[in-house]
């Protein structure tokens, strides 16, 4: 009844049509015929912005499909309907509700059966569960669509407010000479961070890490492929006290050095830091452990995965591996938009780089780049100028880095310059 009642509706008002389009899909409809009658419905709409009866029976005829739906007397029913609009929300409600519990009933028996399966493995299981899920769960969740006159007053309005409070608008780094150009870490970004192996990729990385704990105090995830986490929380507790890694994992503290500790860890502890260095993870698996956090939190600040070239695509095992990372690329920006955070990914050059004279990376260099260039909205790369290697001051082995800013597709390219310390395995602006 409450789906001959929507139908009705749309036959007698365009503006309800418009409501109903926002908010329930063609499968939401539990019987065929009236899946075919709203598809119509929508089709005719897109085309003549307008619906009647006469409209939608001439259609039907012209597309054979009268007798699909159970003939003109099913036309006759649905505009003999006396529908009372103000309980038009809570129809809409009972719809999205049963065809809700039809996925889930759905899910059940095809979870079961594969739970005989033997040679499926658990993991697997467990996993395109989670996905499931969270997509049943953000099926109804459509974006508004917003005429040129709302847009353009919210814009106005955030203007204005960032000239009286000037604020970045995205996430700020912590380094000032890359945020100037990107505006800080946009949410739903896809942030490539590549480099040849020793050049500092995982330094880089936990340095922002660091600043956008101690600026935003938001959660920070960082999925770790290669390091333990022993292997990271050593290296931040280095970054952080200045005292190197050597002297931190051979014991040779002096007093002073457990002062800083004692200080330092005390501040750790309160950070909503989350390290999970799980080898071969999987992208259903990262967006599983996403989901928990951000269920706890609400909003997550920042999440490392380090790195790219070691993650696995389960559903992708028969593909290339250049296919396989086109997919787990594809897959980490639909992560970012769908809970609406920037993702950094590191990610390796190939050897290209180092046959040619001029070893300035650019874009093509990903390893294996497949569509890593394509989906990443902005890609920064580390080089070590070997003709500026005069920079380099030995006693301290603070190195100077380029950080390229190869791809922005919201802003300019450039090149920018860092300091990179060996010792402390720490990035600082110059």
């Amino acid at each position: 009844m409450a789906e001959k009642i929507i139908l009705s509706s749309m036959l007698i008002s365009n503006e309800v049509i418009e409501i109903v389009f926002k908010n329930l899909t063609i499968d939401a409809f539990y019987f065929k015929n009236h899946q075919e009658i709203f598809k119509s419905i929508l089709v005719l709409y897109k085309k003549n912005g307008i619906v009647d009866i006469i409209m939608l029976t001439n259609f039907l005829q012209e597309k054979g499909k009268i007798a699909e739906i159970g003939g003109i007397k099913v036309l006759v029913e649905l505009i003999n309907q006396i529908p009372n609009l103000i309980y038009l929300d809570e129809y809409i409600r009972l719809i999205k509700d049963k065809f809700l519990r039809r996925s889930l009933i759905k899910l059940a028996y095809r979870l079961l059966n594969s739970s005989y399966i033997t040679n499926i493995s658990l993991e697997k299981i467990l996993n395109d569960l989670d996905h499931e899920i969270f997509n049943l769960t953000n099926t109804f969740q459509f974006k508004k669509l917003s005429s040129s006159t709302e847009l353009i007053y919210n814009v106005f309005l955030e203007l204005k407010q960032n000239s009286i409070n000037p604020n970045l608008p995205g996430l700020a780094s912590g380094f000032y000479s890359l945020d100037s150009f990107t505006q800080g870490f946009q949410d739903s970004d896809l942030i490539i961070i590549a480099g040849r192996p020793s050049i500092g990729k995982t330094a880089f990385s936990l340095s922002i890490a660091l600043n956008v704990l101690k600026s935003s105090k938001l959660p920070v995830l960082i999925f770790s492929l290669e390091m333990s986490k022993k292997q990271i929380i050593y290296r931040l507790l280095s970054m952080e006290t200045n005292i190197s890694q050597l002297r931190l994992r051979s014991g040779k503290l002096y007093k002073t050095d457990w002062i800083k500790l004692n200080k330092i860890i005390k501040i750790f502890s309160k950070l909503p830091l989350f390290i999970d260095d799980t080898s071969n993870l999987s992208i259903y698996e990262i967006r599983s452990r996403i989901k928990t956090i951000n269920s706890r939190y609400q909003k997550i600040g920042l999440v490392i995965i380090d790195y790219l070239q070691l993650m696995q695509n389960i559903q992708a095992k028969n593909e290339n591996r250049v296919q396989e990372l086109s997919q787990i690329t594809r897959s980490l920006k639909n992560l970012a938009n769908d809970f609406d955070i920037p993702v950094i990914a590191l990610s390796q050059l190939s050897r290209n780089v180092e046959v040619r004279t001029d070893k300035k990376p650019i874009l093509s260099d990903l390893r294996e780049s497949g569509s890593i260039e394509q989906d990443a909205d902005l890609v920064l790369m580390l080089y070590q100028n070997e003709k500026n290697l005069s920079n380099t001051i030995s006693s301290d082995c603070i190195k100077i880095i380029n950080l390229i800013i190869a791809k922005q597709r919201n802003g300019p390219t450039g090149n920018i310059k860092i300091k990179f310390d060996q010792i402390r395995t720490k990035y600082f602006d110059i």
